[in-house]
């Protein structure tokens, strides 16, 4: 009996989860979840760094404190749902592509106050549930083409680097050419310039958490210069919440326009397909994936990754989806959901760091590489692109530069919407575009006649 009742705990865990049915254990599924965590706790700082009002959105932006925790708080109940739920070695966070496309498209680039804006991510999760649920996922998922998919990715990949390289000051605006190299003799691009350096070394070492690393590396250098602030402590109780909690349903009502349908429209395309492409890849490096390449339980996946999403805008942040970050804790050996839930439970200690965290997202130079990195790692989808076939090439192309060149994942993505009918009715392949692609090309030409600024 002495040597039996240790074991019924990990007993009913293991039940639940099936983890030797798996081929783990707990002791390896919570060292996963630690691991996963190391890979993606940046966006604790680079995520209020963007939406902040002490970032680039200056007064437009949320209260600082209350989106850093936001995100927290998103992350750890996304992540939970994903874990006892779907029960997947997946994490959930405010995803970075949607995170830049809330706050410089929407908020500061249509003007639409960040109240209505979290209406806007409430509506696209409650439209993503109802997707997830039903058979029309998987029809829209067939009717947007491969190409188009891989090509959005890398140009959010593209848009995300050039915020980053416009944060440390490496890129600065010209009025001759637009864009032009910074001052590298100013210290605060040395100094993002050595994070970025000292990033892409641990990340090409291969190390799971080189992101953060870097951050932990730049921001102790950063302080020794003193070029970055020392925190005024180490923990906080979570404050801020008060400010942000509800507010997307009390401005619901305003989120029903023209408007911000394309903005709902573009939430959701891109989380459908992010979070697609992020469950099929870590599924499939887990080796979870059945014998004709299906995800098992796609559906409650999916619609974890929506509960996140409605969550997320309700606690006052942008739109929650999977995590690629997650392989890093597969690799480590995690393959169900209680590696979800302690990457869940490390979130919910950090939430409790603010006073670190605030100084880290208030400093550019510290963020920047951390977006320069992720742009990178979103631009690999550029090789799967086919592109000796101009009725891809094309409206591929068009897509990726119209996002940094016009400021906008939303016109990067109408653009190839437009292109890409059209360019298959010239090639004599009008037959293989769905019928949805003709439906999404009218609602994206009343976006550019309309809506877009």
């Amino acid at each position: 009996m002495a040597t039996d009742a240790p074991t019924r705990p990990p007993g009913r865990i293991d039940r639940f989860f099936q983890i030797t049915a798996n081929g783990s254990n707990v002791k390896r599924e919570l060292m996963a979840g630690t691991v996963t965590f190391l890979a993606m706790c940046y966006v604790l700082a680079v995520i209020p760094s963007v939406l902040g009002d002490h970032g680039a959105l200056g007064e437009q932006g949320i209260p600082m404190q209350a989106v850093f925790t936001a995100t927290a708080a998103s992350a750890v109940f996304g992540t939970l749902v994903m874990g006892l739920w779907a029960k997947y070695p997946i994490a959930l966070a405010p995803g970075m592509g949607l995170n830049a496309f809330f706050a410089y498209s929407v908020v500061q680039g249509m003007g639409i106050p960040w109240e209505v804006a979290l209406s806007g991510t409430l509506l696209s999760g409650v439209i993503f549930f109802v997707l997830a649920v039903t058979k029309v996922r998987e029809r829209i998922l067939n009717a947007i083409p491969m190409q188009l998919k891989l090509a959005v990715a890398a140009g959010i990949g593209l848009f995300v680097a050039f915020l980053g390289l416009q944060s440390a000051g490496i890129v600065v605006a010209d009025d001759a050419t637009l864009v032009t190299l910074g001052d590298f003799t100013e210290g605060t691009t040395l100094l993002a310039l050595f994070g970025l350096l000292v990033t892409v070394v641990f990340l090409v070492l291969g190390w799971h958490g080189a992101v953060l690393y870097g951050i932990v590396f730049t921001t102790v250098v950063g302080m020794i210069s003193g070029l970055i602030e020392l925190p005024s402590g180490v923990a906080a109780l979570p404050r801020g919440l008060e400010q942000t909690f509800g507010q997307a349903v009390v401005h619901l009502p305003d989120a029903f326009t023209a408007q911000l349908a394309v903005v709902v429209l573009t939430m959701l395309f891109v989380d459908f397909f992010d979070a697609s492409g992020t469950l099929i890849g870590v599924a499939n490096q887990a080796g979870l994936l059945d014998r004709q390449g299906r995800l098992p339980r796609a559906a409650s996946a999916l619609a974890a990754d929506s509960v996140g999403t409605m969550a997320g805008a309700v606690i006052g942040t942008s739109t929650t989806t999977a995590y690629v970050e997650s392989t890093a804790g597969v690799s480590a050996g995690g393959r169900t959901g209680l590696t979800a839930v302690a990457t869940a439970g490390w979130f919910a200690i950090a939430m409790f760091c603010f006073p670190i965290f605030a100084v880290v997202a208030s400093s550019g130079a510290v963020t920047a590489p951390a977006l320069i990195v992720v742009g990178v790692l979103m631009a690999r989808s550029l090789g799967d692109i086919d592109w000796q076939r101009l009725e891809f090439a094309v409206p591929a192309f068009i897509t990726i530069v119209m996002m940094p060149l016009t400021y906008s994942i939303a016109n990067g993505l109408a653009m190839g919407m437009l292109f890409y009918p059209v360019v298959m009715v010239a090639r004599g392949r009008f037959r293989e575009v769905h019928p949805a692609m003709w439906a999404l090309m009218a609602v994206f030409l009343a976006y550019f006649f309309f809506l877009a600024e």
